[in-house]
């Protein structure tokens, strides 16, 4: 026994000699890896700085005489205003919007002007200054993506709704999920938007649309008269309790002496009056939510708000060319260099 124990504790000491090693083996070459990954970027950098040192004066040219022309073509370029208007869509017209919308785009692609202006009822001169028509999804609070939200899964399997999160729906949902839309126009002339305002009111209107507004129009009216047939006959069955009540009244209670001390006592009839009341209120507050519902949505569109009478300046960065043109100099820049020297290193190379 007492041999066999130092022999244990040397087998210890070998296996955390192993370890040891092994840990020490994977730190180092950790490190090195780290090190050569900071070494090559020094090495990159150091690299494009000697090149952009050494050639500093053709760059500096090029880079000035890329953003004067950019400069020169930017304001060569003719101004453009754009203005948006806010509505808020019933019966599914949204989808007439978006087709009109792209309609009128491919006629501006055209410049078939004549078509637009039988359209707007405007000018053709004037028609001829409009760049586009855009529609995008309208400004909505966290409260109304949320009610949208519910919409949606309502409207779903409910064991499919269970594998949809808010976020997942937020980032697939497309344009049409909601009904508050954005409609930007872009124009060289600054105060034609007020102009196109109705042309774009008639975009809306669509034989489906039309149809659906009529057939909620006619279930509204079912609803309101088998409302209205029900509270009749509440007011009937009233009138007739209130009646029994009356001559109940107005009779004198009869008690005959059958001897022995009996009396034969009439009993009033029993009536149903405050039941009957707590549903007449009932089907009046449905009717009212009934023709709530009904001037709620009562149109096809609505004019959340107006284009602006004059536009706002578009500036967008993709026509920043004073500062495109020296980046994108100096991008071929870059590459022309790396190409030659890579030509070289090929030339030279001697596998």
């Amino acid at each position: 026994m007492s041999k066999e124990l130092p022999q244990n504790n040397n087998n210890e000491e070998v296996d955390l000699l192993i370890l040891f090693n092994y840990i020490g083996e994977r730190l180092n070459r950790f490190f090195g890896l780290f090190k050569k990954i900071i070494l090559f970027f020094y090495s990159t950098f150091i690299f494009s700085a000697k090149a952009v040192i050494k050639n500093i004066k053709l760059i500096v040219i090029v880079m000035v005489l890329a953003g004067v022309l950019g400069y020169v073509l930017e304001r060569s370029r003719p101004v453009v205003y754009d203005s948006n208007m806010l509505v808020r869509t019933n019966f599914d017209t949204k989808y007439q919007l978006a087709s009109n919308i792209n309609y009128y785009n491919a006629l501006i692609s055209d410049k078939n002007y004549q078509a637009l202006s039988e359209i707007f009822e405007i000018s053709e001169d004037d028609l001829q200054h409009v760049e586009r028509f855009a529609m995008a999804i309208g400004p909505e609070t966290e409260n109304e993506r949320i009610v949208e939200y519910d919409r949606f899964l309502k409207s779903i399997d409910s064991i499919r709704a269970q594998d949809i999160t808010y976020d997942e729906y937020l980032e697939n949902r497309d344009i049409y999920s909601g009904n508050l839309f954005e409609i930007t126009v872009e124009s060289r002339k600054k105060d034609i938007f007020r102009s196109l305002e109705t042309g774009i009111n008639e975009s809306f209107e669509s034989k489906y649309s039309l149809e659906e507004k009529e057939k909620r129009e006619r279930k509204l009216d079912i609803r309101k008269q088998s409302l209205e047939a029900q509270l009749n006959t509440i007011d009937s069955l009233q009138s007739v309790y209130i009646q029994v009540i009356q001559n109940e009244s107005e009779t004198t209670k009869t008690n005959l002496d059958l001897g022995e001390g009996l009396l034969l006592k009439q009993d009033k009839s029993q009536t149903k009056e405050f039941p009957l009341l707590e549903k007449r209120v009932k089907i009046v507050d449905l009717l009212r939510a009934l023709e709530e519902e009904r001037l709620e949505e009562d149109e096809l569109f609505k004019v959340v708000s107006q284009f602006q009478p004059t536009g706002n300046l578009v500036s967008h960065w993709y026509n920043k060319y004073s500062l495109l043109f020296p980046l994108i100099a100096f991008g071929l820049l870059s590459i022309g260099y790396v190409a030659r020297k890579f030509a070289v290193y090929v030339s030279n190379y001697e596998g």
